[in-house]
């Protein structure tokens, strides 16, 4: 008599996860339609262009200036812990990790070509909304009993909508919570697991101890001390990797008129143009690309203002650009980079046994797909490692390796402001609790590292709703403040603060 062996619980939780995740953002339940349009990214998409109309088009009449101004933001003129560039290092930190490596390969698997097209749309609409967290983030800040600046979605709820929406930046924190530990964390260290045993063959929970070693020595220091990490390191290999990615495109320059027709074919023509992947629903396309967009870059979603409230200036308006920057060289600059190798890029691939052209129409999924990609563009190999494989691998490990130590610090903030509503929070208290959480933040990579992919990337839009949501609602109810301080207003809208016993001593 067979004996049934019971599948572990990640395996089992795969399926009821991904019912509600494809429910969320793409209206489906069981792979059946349950309504006709994808909820939350059309909720995404509506406040994004609310906000882009209402800041008449600033980010895109602005990114010339906000350019010219990234390099002034080196050196801070106000009040904060961190420079303004520091601020958008540690942000883009936590916004470019393997969401723009593995997340741009799920995108074109699960939506085909023309999700690319819809993860754009989300990207500019999505700067709109990162000008609005950036700018509120200096406008509505707290200051600690030891002169310590920080803020986030949770102080600007407070602060700008006032004590009765209290609940709503609680929900705002819960979310950040779970949105901490499964995407800023068990994603994160699952891809990094899976680079390091691709690249030196190190078993996946060996690679999570590592990681979780390395990571624990930074996050010890605070917030300044990831500020120094990512300031020197996120600029280096946002340059180095979009090098890499243009001299393959430079390699492959007569395919990419066809990538681009793929992509634009693709976002609403309900079936792909080549094989491989057909059957690609415009719906589909919208799902994949405006999830993984978010997933990539955070727009809307309240993590990164968390960083650029600790900047050093006094000015929204200039913060705000910074936010917004941020988004534009996550998605429209890495992200793309990506996408275009992974389309353009030809290689022996196979897909169930027959020969195709690209990695996209390949077997390959996630991050397979884009190391496979690379592997094609430069085949040289190091050792027995193709030198492509060997540039996405280390690309993805210190791409993952700031997100871990920026996300933290996102979880770190979620957790004191719930501290701090109950009576007798302290100061103390606040920094015991810090250490707690970072002991537990190395314990959950170390935990991450061997979960089934596929069950983290689907809590993953879960867990991304869960942050969105509450702060969506806090910049709809803030845009008349956020379009003042894109106008130069510096003090735009109600402050309510009151004196408290408890940390911070003002609110």
């Amino acid at each position: 008599m067979a004996v049934e062996t019971e599948l572990p619980l990640g395996e089992r939780l795969i399926a009821p996860v991904t019912n509600v995740s494809d429910f969320i953002w793409g209206g489906t339940w069981n792979g059946e339609a349950v309504i006709p349009f994808p909820p939350l990214a059309l909720i995404l998409l509506g406040i994004g262009f609310w906000f882009m109309v209402g800041l008449r088009f600033y980010p895109i009449v602005k990114l010339g200036s906000a350019i010219k101004g990234l390099f002034a933001g080196r050196k801070g003129s106000g009040s904060g812990e961190i420079s303004p560039f520091a601020a958008l290092s540690t942000a883009l930190s936590g916004q470019v990790g393997t969401g723009n490596l593995a997340g741009v390969a799920t995108a074109i698997a699960l939506g085909g070509p023309g999700a690319i097209f819809w993860m754009w749309i989300t990207a500019l609409f999505g700067m709109a909304l990162a000008f609005a967290e950036g700018s509120l983030a200096i406008r509505y800040r707290e200051t600690t009993s030891d002169g310590v600046k920080r803020g986030g979605p949770m102080s600007y709820i407070m602060m700008g909508l006032g004590p009765k929406w209290t609940w709503l930046a609680v929900v705002f924190c819960v979310g950040t919570l779970f949105s901490a530990l499964v995407t800023g964390n068990s994603i994160q260290a699952n891809a990094v697991a899976d680079g390091l045993n691709e690249l030196f063959g190190i078993e996946e929970w060996l690679g999570g101890l590592i990681v979780a070693v390395l990571v624990f020595i930074v996050i010890i220091g605070g917030i300044k001390s990831i500020g120094n990490v990512a300031e020197k390191v996120v600029p280096f290999m946002a340059a180095a990797y979009i090098v890499m990615a243009v001299i393959a495109l430079i390699l492959n320059f007569g395919d990419l008129g066809e990538t681009f027709a793929l992509i634009f074919n693709g976002a609403f023509n309900p079936q792909s143009a080549v094989g491989g992947f057909t059957g690609a629903a415009i719906i589909m396309a919208i799902r994949a690309g405006v999830a993984r967009g978010l997933f990539s870059n955070e727009a809307g979603q309240g993590s990164t203002p968390i960083a650029h409230a600790v900047a050093q200036t006094n000015d929204p308006e200039q913060q705000g650009r910074m936010a917004m920057l941020g988004t534009f060289i996550d998605t429209i600059v890495i992200c793309t980079m990506t996408a275009l190798v992974i389309l353009t890029v030809r290689g022996d691939f196979t897909a169930g046994g027959e020969a195709v052209l690209h990695a996209w129409q390949s077997d390959r999924v996630g991050f397979e797909m884009t190391s496979g990609a690379f592997a094609a563009a430069f085949p040289l190999q190091l050792g027995s490692i193709p030198i492509g494989t060997l540039i996405a691998s280390i690309a993805l490990i210190l791409f993952v390796f700031t997100t871990l130590l920026t996300w933290s610090y996102y979880g770190e903030r979620a957790i004191t402001f719930i501290y701090d509503r109950f009576k007798g929070s302290t100061r103390s208290g606040e920094k015991k609790l810090h250490m707690g959480w970072r002991v537990l933040w190395c314990i959950v990579i170390f935990i991450g590292a061997a979960q089934p992919s596929e069950l983290v990337w689907r809590l993953g839009d879960i867990s991304n709703a869960a942050m969105l949501l509450p702060n969506i609602v806090a910049l709809a109810l803030l845009s008349g403040v956020v379009f003042k301080l894109a106008r130069g207003i510096k003090d735009a809208g109600p402050t309510y603060t009151a004196e408290t016993p408890e940390e911070p001593e003002e609110y």
